[in-house]
């Protein structure tokens, strides 16, 4: 949006590689793999160099004839920041490891609709043996990443600064901003009815007395739970930490013993069987069955009414909008605690370029006075649930080139990211001059690397 700022983070931030993230990459094997740099105590092996090559030509990247010389470049200031931050002594913990292995793995099985064989057939290994190879990778990427927000979450701007960097912007350069609206919201989710709950607590309850007899929990964990991707792992949840886990699962889950099965657990999800597989310290492994009851579409109807005669009150100035957030809203949603204003997750403001709305967002409110109320969205939820929604005009612009009369909070958010990008930078380059950095011949005639290539007493 604004292009010196865009250049700046550019050239400042350094980009970690995103793991698994295309798969031929890691088909690729390497006859003879060695060290080709070493910065302080870490060390950079030459598959790294090839495989985030290989990824810019999977991604059809603009590769120029030095595109090797900074990877490398790149590799070592990666590579600087997880040594700064053992240094600092930063951590993370197995359970975030974990997770994030987890999530990535699950995102290709996603793409291979589920099928394990496929995996294993086109990896030639398995996903536990596939974690277990990128495991070192994941969790130097989150040191990374932690010391990152570590070095500039307290970076702060002032507004003569903002003054500074808006008027640094040429005036032919200022982008022309779209229409922006700011939204209220009302949120409400269907009630599951009482008839298809004690449908799924009996289900429940039957599991629970199969595996008392001896039935596998894996293999029902796989044919029943509603949790679908534990499922497909025969409800294995991996390593949590306490606070992981909603409470009522959470209480269950830490009072067991290994190999014992819970009784049946109601939590907002649904009915849930526990079995703890391992305890670690203050961790578990734990799998389960999740049981969740089906919304019926008379639920939804109902759901749908309600949220009409909410507008209603609204409307004839019985119930105030905030009123009705506090009182009616899904208290988990950002918006419930910001007084029904919707948060842009991109910007963390509360306004949205009217371009980038959802269509029936946006067909919503076109013709809506401020101030005035949506009728009755329905739409899905991450999970794809549906929910009910109730929107409020609270403002809009019209089009119009970028100042700070209008636009002061956007022009700071970006002033405040080129001064983190700005402050990154000679972080880096500082670091970079003292520390103790070898590179193999192989990488000696790239220039961008020169001036780095020296040690220290």
């Amino acid at each position: 949006m604004f292009k010196n700022c865009s250049k700046d983070m550019r050239i400042a931030f350094i980009i970690i590689m995103t793991l698994i993230a295309v798969p031929q990459l890691f088909a690729q094997t390497y006859l003879v793999d060695k060290v080709v740099a070493r910065v302080g105590g870490e060390n950079i092996l030459l598959s790294e160099v090839e495989d985030e090559y290989a990824y810019m030509v999977a991604s059809k990247a603009k590769i120029n004839g030095d595109a090797k010389c900074e990877i490398l470049k790149n590799l070592i200031a990666q590579k600087l920041i997880v040594y700064q931050a053992k240094l600092d002594s930063v951590e993370v913990t197995e359970e975030e490891v974990e997770s994030q292995l987890n999530f990535r793995f699950e995102s290709i099985l996603r793409q291979m609709n589920g099928d394990e064989a496929f995996f294993e057939d086109y990896y030639g290994a398995t996903i536990g043996e596939m974690k277990e190879r990128f495991r070192e990778d994941q969790r130097q990427k989150l040191l990374a990443e932690r010391m990152q927000s570590k070095l500039i979450d307290n970076v702060t701007i002032t507004p003569a600064e903002v003054i500074e960097f808006y008027n640094g912007i040429p005036k032919d350069s200022l982008p022309y901003l779209s229409s922006e609206v700011e939204l209220g919201e009302i949120v409400v989710t269907p009630e599951v009815n009482e008839t298809e709950k004690k449908l799924a607590l009996d289900l429940a309850n039957e599991l629970k007395e199969r595996i008392s007899k001896g039935e596998d929990f894996a293999g029902l964990a796989t044919k029943y739970s509603e949790d679908t991707e534990s499922a497909k792992r025969g409800g294995d949840l991996g390593f949590a930490k306490r606070g992981i886990y909603v409470p009522e699962f959470e209480a269950a889950v830490f009072t067991l013993q290994p190999n014992e099965v819970s009784d049946v657990v109601e939590t907002e999800f649904g009915f849930h069987i526990i079995q703890l597989m391992e305890r670690k310290g203050n961790s578990v492994r734990a799998r389960h069955i999740l049981i969740s009851p089906d919304i019926t579409q008379a639920d939804r109807d109902l759901a749908n009414q309600k949220l009409d005669s909410i507008r209603v009150l609204i409307s004839s100035d019985s119930l105030s909008f905030e009123q009705a957030v506090k009182k009616y809203s899904l208290k988990t949603l950002p918006s419930y605690s910001n007084n029904g204003k919707m948060k842009n997750p991109n910007t963390g403001n509360n306004y949205f370029e009217t371009k980038d709305l959802d269509p029936d967002t946006y067909f919503a409110i076109d013709k809506l006075a401020i101030g005035s109320l949506s009728k009755v969205i329905e739409f899905k939820d991450l999970k794809g649930d549906k929910m009910y929604r109730l929107l409020k005009l609270q403002s809009k612009s019209k089009p119009h080139q970028a100042n700070l009369k209008q636009d002061y909070d956007k022009i700071s958010y970006y002033a405040k990211e080129s001064k983190k990008s700005q402050y990154f930078n000679t972080w880096i380059e500082d670091k970079m001059k003292k520390a103790y950095i070898d590179v193999d011949l192989l990488y000696m005639d790239c220039n961008n690397l020169s001036k780095w290539i020296h040690t220290t007493e």
